[in-house]
């Protein structure tokens, strides 16, 4: 279980996400209430339920990316999903259980993975040993009358009356050798390797049916003989190979799905986005809208807590934290079903970006737009950089163009420099000068007649 400190949480986000510390705020204390929830009296443990939340905001306020990198700062299995792919029986959709199906998915991924990082080291001395195996064959074994009777004995001694036994290791021990000192790595050597390729039963694998189609498939593979095939690939490839192959014999996969459903139980955590898309809207209760509350009311028991079977067992949801997002521009959270309203007991508004922000943006977080476009370049050996005008006049566009047309927040920011780097990213192996430097006159000469024109805007920004 994850020990930060709410404070700690926020600083971490604040490496990523610039402003909205309100939403922090609430899924730092959430999580820290799931680690206090750890250490109380069994008797209420049980009872004490994580307090959904509810993000209401427009798109590009960062509503994803705090989720996102929360899950991956807890490392806890996180499902993404839209409310708009879920739609009740009879229309085309899936099936709302799927989500939890999707998070077991996740959480096996996951745990798989930490266990085989353990045994690593035990997976690549037996992948050193299986190289070797290619290079320097075990000698074959010979027709040996006493064999039944002395058995493997018999056959050593055989093995070294025939001379076959001192070379075998004297082979091997010079291989071995050689590989230690890295000259073999390019050799291209013929490898047998397991073919993971599944039969193809896709069909099955829409809306209710979807669960069918996952169990039948895994009962198909484990009937049919696993196949190999041959391939041929140099010993550095081989080794990562082998070293998979190996890291998964090694652990048991009945204790990871096992680890895999607690922890996602425990741990996991579900992010509802486009929640106000199946809002109806005013109340209405015809139409369209009629499906929009069949999608709440099939949303509503995964929410409440229910058990969902998955592949790998059963999976209560009681303790999965869910977060939901929206724009709701033109629905509100009031025109949700009660019960679902009841069930997201923390409301959290995020404001809309200012011009501040978006300069924060450009230049703060760890993976900051400028940031990316400099090292991108910076591959094609271009120095790419940007004057404090040029940032200033950035941010100034983004939010006019954000004013005039339609919000989208900082993902503005993405269509702006890609226009405004259009030329020197399509020029960049080719110029003799590699100095860049982009300054806010070069700003007004690439994006001033869009920015200005709105109806050019509205198709091209």
């Amino acid at each position: 279980m994850n020990e930060q400190t709410p404070k700690q949480i926020v600083e971490e986000l604040n490496k990523y996400i610039v402003g909205q510390d309100k939403a922090k705020r609430a899924v730092a204390i959430a999580l820290r209430n799931r680690w206090r929830s750890r250490r109380i009296d069994e008797s209420i443990r049980e009872d004490v339920i994580p307090k959904n939340i509810l993000m209401i905001g427009s798109t590009g306020v960062g509503k994803t990316e705090i989720a996102r990198r929360l899950a991956k700062l807890v490392k806890a299995p996180f499902v993404k999903v839209e409310a708009t792919k879920f739609t009740e029986v009879g229309y085309v959709g899936r099936d709302v259980e799927s989500i939890v199906r999707e998070l077991a998915e996740v959480a096996v991924r996951m745990v798989k993975q930490q266990r085989m990082e353990e045994v690593q080291d035990k997976a690549k001395e037996l992948a050193e040993e299986r190289i070797l195996d290619v290079f320097v064959p075990e000698p074959k074994k010979f027709s040996n009358p006493l064999g039944s009777l002395f058995g493997a004995a018999a056959e050593v001694a055989e093995k070294e009356e025939s001379g076959e036994e001192p070379k075998y290791k004297a082979g091997r021990d010079w291989c071995r050798k050689r590989l230690e000192a890295g000259e073999l790595e390019d050799e291209l050597i013929e490898i047998d390797v397991e073919d993971t390729s599944r039969p193809m039963i896709g069909m099955l694998s829409g809306s209710s049916l979807e669960n069918m189609g996952d169990g039948l498939q895994d009962m198909i593979s484990s009937l049919m003989p696993k196949k190999h095939k041959k391939r041929k690939v140099p010993v550095k490839e081989a080794r990562k190979i082998f070293t998979q192959e190996e890291a998964a014999k090694l652990i048991d996969m009945d204790d990871v799905t096992a680890e895999a459903i607690k922890t996602a139980e425990t741990s996991g955590i579900v992010f509802l986005d486009e929640i106000d898309k199946v809002a109806a809207k005013n109340g209405q209760g015809s139409g369209p809208d009629v499906s929009r509350e069949g999608v709440q009311r099939d949303i509503l028991p995964i929410v409440e807590g229910s058990t969902v079977m998955t592949k790998y067992g059963p999976l209560k949801t009681d303790h999965v934290l869910f977060i939901a997002a929206g724009a709701f521009h033109t629905a509100k959270p009031s025109d949700l079903i009660p019960e679902l309203q009841g069930r997201f007991p923390i409301r959290v508004e995020l404001t809309s970006l200012k011009k501040d922000d978006f300069k924060r943006i450009l230049t703060e977080p760890r993976s900051a737009l400028i940031k990316q476009y400099t090292a991108l370049l910076a591959t094609e050996g271009v120095k790419l950089t940007f004057g404090d005008d040029a940032i200033d006049r950035i941010a100034q566009m983004a939010c006019d163009v954000n004013a005039q047309t339609e919000n989208i927040g900082a993902r503005r920011l993405h269509t702006l420099l890609e226009k405004l780097l259009e030329e020197v990213s399509f020029d960049a192996p080719d110029l003799e000068d590699k100095n860049v430097e982009i300054h806010a006159d070069y700003v007004e000469e690439k994006l001033s007649d869009i920015t200005v024109n709105r109806d050019l805007s509205q198709f091209i920004l």
